[in-house]
């Protein structure tokens, strides 16, 4: 049975060690146990928050980025987290990850492709799934909406451009930016990419809409259809 929590010295314990040094000097684990709270007959906190910290597959045990993919079913696989814990983990990784989206308040004026792609790098360059991302902008390039088209397990070149037109037409958007990831990491556009953005682009022409761009993310990469 492992030492329990309230055995440990005060300095050496999560909370107390936060109030202490400042979260800063937190270790992940550490970090988790807060998140996690209480430990298991078995484990302590950050016994049971090293464990979740072994699912990373990358050998990099520092990136914890894998956690915005990690599923309620994996966490409650781990004896000692049940669904209370593994739904308080998940909510923290969603709120972060909405914290590294810019805030659409902001007056965000894109010049130009790295421009977009610094909007969308961090929350897209770990995605293993392919998600399709419509950036609304006025005539000045203001970002006026930003909005997701297609989430997940789908093909790019298979969207119609009614879905990505709908949302920019009722807006009266003057210009669009389309933004898709290619979860390989390699931002390469393929020729379906080419072609169905091609067809967008003509259609968006009908409705006096432009198609300004369109940035392929990859892993810490990005790739222009516009400006290669």
């Amino acid at each position: 049975m492992s030492i329990k929590m309230k055995e440990l010295p005060e300095s050496e314990r999560p909370y107390e060690k936060l109030k202490l040094y400042g979260a800063c000097e937190l270790s992940n684990a550490e970090l988790l146990a807060i998140i996690i709270k209480c430990g298991s007959k078995e484990d302590t906190s950050v016994g049971l928050a090293q464990k979740i910290l072994k699912l990373n597959e990358n050998k990099d045990r520092n990136d914890l980025k894998f956690l915005q993919n990690i599923s309620l079913e994996e966490l409650t696989k781990i004896k000692g987290i049940g669904q209370v814990k593994a739904i308080q983990i998940l909510s923290v990784c969603e709120l972060a990850k909405r914290m590294s989206r810019p805030i659409n308040s902001l007056k965000i004026v894109i010049k130009n492709t790295k421009d977009v792609a610094d909007l969308f790098i961090e929350e897209l360059r770990y995605e293993k799934r392919e998600l399709v991302k419509l950036v609304m902008l006025n005539t000045k390039n203001v970002v006026i909406k930003i909005t997701d088209i297609a989430l997940g397990g789908g093909n790019f070149a298979a969207i119609e451009p009614k879905i990505v037109l709908f949302e920019p037409i009722k807006m009266q958007a003057q210009k669009i930016i389309l933004v898709h990831n290619h979860p390989s990491g390699d931002p390469t556009p393929s020729k379906g990419d080419y072609r169905i953005t091609d067809r967008i682009s003509e259609c968006a022409d009908i409705m006096g809409i432009t198609l300004l761009d369109h940035v392929v993310i990859g892993d810490n990469k990005f790739c222009s259809l516009f400006h290669s």
